[in-house]
């Protein structure tokens, strides 16, 4: 048998956690490309009026408090309440955002529980997008 790089269980775990971490979130670069390359179903986390006093083109708002009966929906009562397709629980490109990463950390957390396990953030939020691409 080989000997693990960390042999402590603890040790694993943490960097188990921490790869698994790293490959749940979307840097600012990642996101740009794929809103780019329109490989994307970027889901605005806030409530709507923060939706509406800006957001990232092309995200659809879906509020963390309404994300779980949200993402229940049957594909056609999705599509129907807001006009995007629903998301499958195997796509890999699910991407919630919030304002600065924490409900959208949450987000993933609840569509995780429900299934997408390929879902991730974008944890500089949109406080980072909108200084980086000077919104308000």
């Amino acid at each position: 048998m080989k000997a693990s790089v960390y042999p402590h269980t603890c040790c694993r775990r943490e960097v188990n956690r921490f790869q698994s971490m790293d490959a749940s979130v979307v840097t600012y670069s990642q996101l740009k490309t794929m809103l780019s390359v329109r490989d994307i179903q970027l889901f605005d986390v806030r409530d709507p009026d923060e939706y509406q006093a800006g957001h990232i083109a092309d995200a659809v708002n879906i509020p963390l408090v309404t994300l779980e009966e949200s993402l229940k929906l049957s594909p056609d009562s999705f599509k129907d309440k807001f006009e995007v397709k629903a998301p499958g629980k195997d796509d890999n490109n699910i991407v919630f955002h919030c304002r600065s990463g924490k409900r959208s950390a949450k987000a993933l957390d609840i569509s995780r529980q429900l299934g997408f396990t390929r879902a991730r953030h974008y944890e500089g939020g949109y406080s980072e997008w909108a200084e980086k691409n000077k919104e308000k």
